[in-house]
């Protein structure tokens, strides 16, 4: 109980949150609540926290309690060493930090045998300490007390005890404190190219870090991890050093307090603990640190593309036609029906060496009138502009107003040959498997790109590089994020999008899918209570994500919650009226007074919401869809000039800039400084993905396939 209080203290503070907020969000997730069933639907216990606080609510209190578990375990050595003492005890009780609490473990910590552990073998502690006193006027007269066994004579013994003294020094608090002090201040980070690699083709692209310095403080994230992949694919040797001279200007005071024989000795020995002890540790320290901080940063900016990319404007249940590019092999088109059924495919040449634009036009019109089509994806890869150019042609022609959308096949390479595409397409070829994968995510982005791991989506940078394990975490809570956002059709729901609903997961996920095959759509949101295994508690979590659209009780088709129909039904009977005439009727709605239906656990954070959904029962939150067109005079780089002004729409967003498709096959870079006519520190202060933007062209560098672009 004691812990929990001052986590919640702790967290409070950190985060500037009220600490009866931070105690009901714990609360809730020890309860096994989902983030986003507690931001939607437990407003009153959180204070309206939103999924962002939450999640850093959840991340940091995960930390704290592995931390009360690393005490546990430290506790537990240093007692079996039997040198716990009460003050200590409480030192570690009282201490929250993680590298504070390293240090205070640091001199009990089982470690190889080192020199230092020798010397002590070797019965030279008290040497040392008598060194340290700085009280003996000829150390070497009093090492030769010491001489015996293994030491051979004074001066080894001197050597053994100054090795002691070094590993104190090194494991000293207030030592290691003064060496982080300095390099968080002085640091800097090195790079070199390896010898015999610069000439090498696969050392290129790291020619900027071949001989490079900068203060490691002012070290940009992705300059760390572009440094840190060189180093790991052997072309660069990285380095965090600080000035040693000023590093033993800050050590020796600590432990030198006057001038004679000793103090030379201590000053040997601090030297020898900043080189071969401290200086590595820190050093190991700071680049972990800096490695964990750019990993973050690029893990937020991949997870804030990715939940802009699952929110893109979808199009709807429209019959779509659904084209992969092709040259050599042709263009691999499909048909697909208003839910996304593949009712049809083929292979139409329409560029390069089978060049046929004329017949391939005839049979787009063809394919397009005989199925009725409504719009037409197409994928944005290899041949995409002049498969474009064809497909607007034949469209036009049918004078249907069927528009014609690029869209990015990021992914539907992995989606076809994945397990998932077998299941869905188990007769099918990976080619007709892709073509679907790019109709489906014009339809709905959502429910298709959940099937693809969102590492292969293509909107991050370096996601082989950061921690695996913080990524997956990032990446699946901003799916979960999206999905619950959005809510799900449970009669039309993949297995894939309801894993993501809160409380379900994909034993659940398959239930319901097998629920439903053999017990037809659902008419109410109660019969998930028949499904196997899916319990009250999940239902709870569940429910309000999952929409029947035209369902016997209007609510079934809303955000409202079950737990929350029969206030709805009150309101309702006082204004005389169903529910449903409630849900249409605006005039109806003006006439309750929110105040009358608040209760010990139902308040008005709750009550608006309600009311908010009732006026628009289920409505999408994401936006409208737009067509998108590039200039019709450029198709590749050598079409670019500097100083033209193109449209292009932002494929990908970095710490230092964004990315833009202007058409050629290349995507251009939108450097930070060139993003807008003010200073910006973040990218995402300016564009979004697939935000369509004008650019103009500031350079072409064919050498290195660099496009640079500007916005201002």
């Amino acid at each position: 109980m004691e812990n929990t209080d001052r986590i919640i203290e702790l967290i409070a503070s950190e985060m500037n949150l009220a600490q009866k907020n931070v105690e009901g969000t714990m609360t809730l997730l020890d309860e096994g609540c989902t983030i986003p069933f507690i931001s939607r639907y437990r407003k009153e216990k959180t204070g309206g926290l939103d999924e962002v606080q939450i999640s850093g609510i959840a991340q940091r209190y995960e930390k704290l309690k592995e931390l009360i578990h690393r005490k546990e375990t430290i506790v537990k050595t240093i007692s079996e060493q039997e040198k716990m003492t009460p003050e200590l005890e409480k030192r570690i009780a009282d201490c929250w930090d993680a590298t504070a609490l390293e240090d205070i473990y640091l001199p009990f910590k089982p470690k190889r045998r080192t020199r230092a552990q020798i010397a002590r073998e070797q019965g030279l502690e008290p040497l040392a300490q008598l060194i340290l006193m700085q009280r003996e006027r000829d150390p070497e007269r009093t090492a030769a007390k010491y001489v015996k066994g293994e030491v051979k004579d004074a001066a080894a013994a001197i050597k053994g005890a100054q090795d002691i003294i070094a590993e104190m020094v090194s494991e000293d608090e207030k030592a290691r404190n003064r060496m982080r002090q300095l390099f968080r201040r002085e640091a800097i980070i090195s790079s070199k190219v390896v010898k015999g690699k610069a000439e090498t083709d696969e050392a290129a692209k790291y020619a900027d870090y071949f001989d490079a310095e900068e203060p490691l403080r002012r070290c940009s994230g992705n300059r760390l991890l572009a440094m840190r992949r060189g180093e790991a694919e052997g072309i660069l040797r990285i380095s965090i050093s600080i000035p040693a001279d000023e590093a033993l200007e800050r050590l020796n005071p600590l432990y030198v307090r006057s001038r004679g024989r000793c103090q030379e000795m201590i000053e040997e020995a601090v030297g020898d603990a900043y080189k071969r002890l401290l200086a590595p540790s820190i050093e190991n320290e700071f680049a972990a640190a800096s490695k964990q901080k750019a990993d973050e940063e690029a893990i937020g900016v991949f997870a804030e593309n990715l939940r802009q990319l699952l929110l893109a404007a979808p199009l709807g249940q429209k019959r779509v036609m659904g084209v992969d590019p092709g040259i050599r092999t042709g263009c691999k088109v499909v048909c697909l029906d208003a839910q996304g059924n593949l009712i049809f495919h083929d292979v139409v040449f329409a560029v390069g060496a089978n060049n046929q634009a004329e017949t391939a036009r005839r049979k787009f019109y063809s394919i397009a009138k005989r199925y009725d089509i409504e719009a037409v994806a197409i994928g944005n890869g290899t041949a995409s502009r002049e498969t474009t150019d064809v497909v607007k042609k034949a469209m036009a022609e049918l004078d249907a107003g069927i528009r014609v959308f690029v869209v990015s096949e990021d992914g539907a390479s992995v989606y076809s040959a994945s397990k998932t595409a077998r299941e869905e397409f188990p007769d099918e070829d990976v080619t007709v498997r892709g073509a679907v994968s790019i109709g489906r995510r014009l339809m709905d982005p959502l429910a298709e790109l959940v099937k693809i791991d969102p590492k292969s989506i293509g909107v991050g940078q370096y996601q082989h590089d950061v921690d695996q394990t913080l990524l997956k975490q990032s990446l699946d809570r901003t799916v979960e994020s999206c999905v619950n956002t959005v809510g799900v059709n449970l009669n039309t729901a993949s297995i894939h999008l309801l894993t993501y609903v809160s409380g379900l997961g994909p034993t659940l996920a398959k239930n319901i899918v097998e629920y439903r095959k053999d017990n037809g759509p659902f008419t109410s949101r109660a019969q998930l209570k028949k499904v196997p295994r899916l319990g009250p508690a999940a239902f709870t979590q569940c429910a309000g994500f999952l929409r029947i659209p035209e369902a016997r009780n209007p609510l079934d088709g809303s955000a409202v919650h079950p737990e929350r129909y029969a206030v709805v039904e009150a309101m309702a009977k006082d204004c005389h009226c169903s529910v449903n005439d409630l849900m249409q009727s605006a005039e109806k709605r003006k006439q309750i007074d929110l105040k009358r239906y608040v209760t010990a656990d139902l308040g008005m954070p709750t009550l608006t919401d309600i009311m908010t959904e009732l006026e628009k029962p289920g409505r999408d939150p994401r936006a409208e869809i737009e067509v998108f067109e590039f200039d019709p005079n450029v198709h590749t780089p050598d079409d670019l000039i500097a100083g033209m002004v193109l449209p292009g729409i932002v494929t990908n967003i970095t710490k230092f800039g964004a990315f833009v498709d202007i058409g050629v096959h290349q995507d251009g870079l939108v450097h930070i400084s060139q993003l807008a006519n003010r200073y910006v520190s973040d990218p995402l202060e300016v564009v979004h993905l697939h935000q369509h933007v004008t650019v103009r062209v500031l350079e072409v560098d064919r050498k290195r396939n660099r496009i640079s672009l500007s916005m201002k």
